[in-house]
């Protein structure tokens, strides 16, 4: 659901979860809640360590898909903008008013690459990745098309095995392409090493940081030497943000996954052997799930299964408790081992999903709760905008 103007008229437990002013326990299940007072912590936190380190924060928005957390993200933390992964996506935040857009991913279809050159009529700068030169001629043509301008970073592959290009004169002959390409601007390199962003040893992000660092330097100083220095390096993770930070080159930073945080990440670890989400970041996120279900004594079965979440990175686990534990879920149900018979029917519990991001992507909603209160809702703005 991209638009909704008036929430007044929408019916609980059929359009929406809950209305502001509701109590927490009201809210219908299962759906997304969001911790108000964590997430603005960690927003807060996260521009301030961007400033302090001279660094730009470009958020993203594949992660949660609502151009109301992308304007928080903006006004509370300094996010100088969005990165977003398909054109549709970019679409949706143009439209509600986000004014710096990125593409962090290549566009090639031809209706696609038209719908893009058309984005920069919305009032926002649009940037997109590009690892192929011939890229640079259809990005040019539609552009010219509709009489627009759009800037091009050349992606490199720097560990994550998916799109980019490898060494430093393919990423010169892009820029080069795209400097001289009429509507287009050079404007730096997309450098984002996802490969290593979940693994928990902190030195083992790093030795892959290092090798990425190098090979980003390599391409800058090619770059400069060929007169086309590159205005802006992009990359950095919830998981590596630090390094890129600290690297010499990088300049701005996407990390997505700091503001919601989810089980996967927050098992990862700091500098000092520390889980990430036991101090650097809060759980702000939750799936919010009732018990349906205690037929068993020791078990007890609660609303949220397979359908409310993604669990390609693993089972959610129950927020705040260590006497009870999610163990399995089907299409509709969860699995909650309730060993010393704890829990009752209609009892509610917040769950952290393994992976943030497809799990916003199944649901309309998001309520903001704080201190037990709906205060806003707020829709999944971009929910299902793949193409």
């Amino acid at each position: 659901m991209n638009a909704v103007t008036d929430i007044s008229r929408l019916e609980v437990g059929y359009d929406i979860p809950a209305r502001p002013g509701m109590a927490e326990a009201e809210i219908q299940t299962p759906c997304l809640i969001l911790d108000l007072d964590a997430l603005e912590r960690n927003i807060r936190k996260m521009g301030d360590y961007a400033r302090a380190h001279g660094m730009r924060h470009r958020s993203h928005g594949k992660m949660h898909k609502s151009v109301d957390v992308q304007k928080l993200q903006e006004s509370m933390g300094g996010a100088v903008g969005v990165c977003c992964q398909k054109v549709s996506e970019a679409e949706v935040f143009a439209r509600g008013g986000i004014r710096d857009v990125l593409v962090t991913n290549e566009v090639r279809d031809a209706a696609k690459i038209d719908r893009l050159a058309r984005l920069p009529k919305l009032g926002a700068t649009v940037t997109v990745c590009v690892d192929d030169p011939a890229n640079i001629a259809e990005l040019s043509a539609a552009a010219q098309r509709h009489g627009t301008e759009l800037g091009i970073f050349v992606e490199i592959d720097c560990g994550a095995g998916r799109c980019g290009v490898k060494t430093a004169p393919e990423v010169v002959a892009i820029a080069r392409a795209a400097a001289a390409a009429p509507n287009l601007t050079f404007r730096g390199i997309q450098a984002y090493q996802g490969a290593m962003q979940h693994m928990d040893s902190y030195e083992d992000r790093k030795a892959r940081l290092d090798a990425a660092i190098a090979q980003v330097k390599e391409a800058v100083a090619a770059l400069e030497a060929e007169g086309l220095p590159p205005e802006f390096v992009s990359g950095g993770g919830t998981g590596s943000y630090y390094f890129e930070s600290g690297s010499g080159v990088y300049n701005e930073l996407q990390c997505g996954s700091y503001a919601f945080m989810d089980a996967d990440y927050g098992r990862i670890h700091d500098k000092e052997g520390k889980r990430i989400d036991q101090g650097e970041w809060e759980n702000a996120l939750f799936i919010l799930t009732s018990v349906m279900s205690h037929a068993k004594p020791h078990l007890a079965v609660v609303d949220a299964g397979l359908k409310a979440q993604s669990v390609d990175s693993g089972l959610p686990v129950v927020f705040g408790r260590d006497d009870i534990r999610y163990t399995k879920c089907s299409d509709e149900h969860g699995v909650v081992e309730d060993p010393d018979g704890v829990l009752k029917v209609n009892d509610k519990l917040r769950l952290v999903p393994g992976h943030c991001d497809p799990t916003c992507n199944v649901h309309d909603w998001y309520v903001g709760v704080r201190n037990g209160t709906v205060e806003c809702l707020w829709p999944v703005s971009a929910r299902g905008k793949a193409y």
